[in-house]
């Protein structure tokens, strides 16, 4: 059975690539920019491309996107074009030609202003049943194409599973003053105790729903790294989180101390992994204990994986106030 991996040139597509490669399966991949995980170039939108390229497939997991950097540099047409046109040309070609099971790459930041407690409140606990309340094009496109997906599986046309990833990029922080404040591997390990995943992990679970989905239907799932929180945690973690987390880790303070790394003061939000657990037989290897043993062995807390598909950036130049534009209302 061949798998079709669209946006293979991606981080999370090349992740897929390499891996079914390895393990011998039968896979293409698809992208608009040509790399050696790029098997045909063409457009997710473009229908007789996607046509021909499903020919024989029996599996899609569908990466391809704008991305929320892209927020700046394209415009809201642009959007709808790749993450909602081009989901649904996917959606009606894989269904014509008989793909057995449909996986889609959604994101945590599809819940939008939802992740952001009022405050004085506490964090945010952040399962599947969240009301998402969209707060850029992004999120609008993304939601869509989520919806598009529910609507070919309740129908009873496609299984498909939508996975709603946490932080997986290697690259700096968007948000400028937490570049500034942090170094990128210290914001980064702190994340993996509520919103970030290693990608060797994202890759499982694709790779988990893309079997399970003929005996699901359809299912909605957060992926992200297996919080040591819990709800008892979200007033004290959102007033004074490095409390909580040297009671959890007591060898905390001292590897932190080691390298020079603080904690964040503040969070306010905890992405819950557990759905995804239960349905797809997923279990995460990348977590916050897991870092700090990797510390103190003196070793990268990153999956090889990560390091060999490493930093590819979301745009092809570079720009006056960083790596980042600046976003603009279009």
């Amino acid at each position: 059975m061949t798998i079709l991996v669209t946006g293979s040139a991606g981080h999370l597509g090349e992740a897929l690539m390499r891996t079914l490669r390895a393990q011998g399966r039968s896979v293409v991949g698809v992208d608009i920019k040509r790399t050696d995980f790029t098997d045909h170039v063409g457009s997710v939108g473009d229908r007789e491309f996607i046509r021909r390229h499903l020919a024989g497939v029996g599996v899609v997991i569908h990466t391809a996107t704008l991305h929320k950097p892209h927020v700046a540099t394209h415009s809201h047409l642009d959007f709808i074009d790749i993450n909602i046109t081009g989901t649904l040309v996917l959606l009606e070609e894989a269904v014509a030609a008989g793909v057995s099971s449909f996986v889609f790459t959604s994101t945590t930041s599809a819940f939008g202003s939802a992740l952001t407690p009022a405050a004085h409140s506490p964090a945010a606990w952040v399962v599947e049943d969240v009301q998402p309340i969209a707060k850029n094009i992004y999120g609008v496109t993304k939601l869509a194409a989520e919806t598009l997906c529910e609507m070919f599986a309740r129908r009873g046309r496609l299984p498909t599973i939508v996975l709603r990833t946490s932080r997986f990029f290697p690259e700096a922080d968007d948000d400028p003053d937490i570049r500034s404040a942090y170094a990128t591997a210290n914001a980064q390990a702190k994340e993996f105790l509520y919103r970030r995943v290693d990608i060797e992990d994202v890759v499982e679970a694709h790779l988990l729903a893309a079997e399970r989905a003929p005996s699901i239907g359809f299912g909605r799932y957060i992926v992200s790294a297996t919080t040591p929180f819990d709800r008892d945690d979200l007033m004290a973690i959102r007033r004074d989180a490095p409390s909580v987390v040297r009671r959890l880790f007591p060898d905390c303070a001292e590897l932190y101390a080691d390298r020079g790394w603080t904690l964040f003061p503040s969070i306010d939000r905890v992405y819950v992994n557990h759905e995804g657990m239960r349905a797809l037989g997923w279990r995460p290897k990348y977590n916050f204990r897991q870092i700090l043993d990797s510390l103190r062995a003196g070793q990268n807390f990153g999956s090889s994986l990560a390091r060999d598909v490493g930093s590819k950036g979301y745009h092809a130049v570079v720009f006056d106030d960083g790596p980042y534009p600046v976003v603009r209302e279009k």
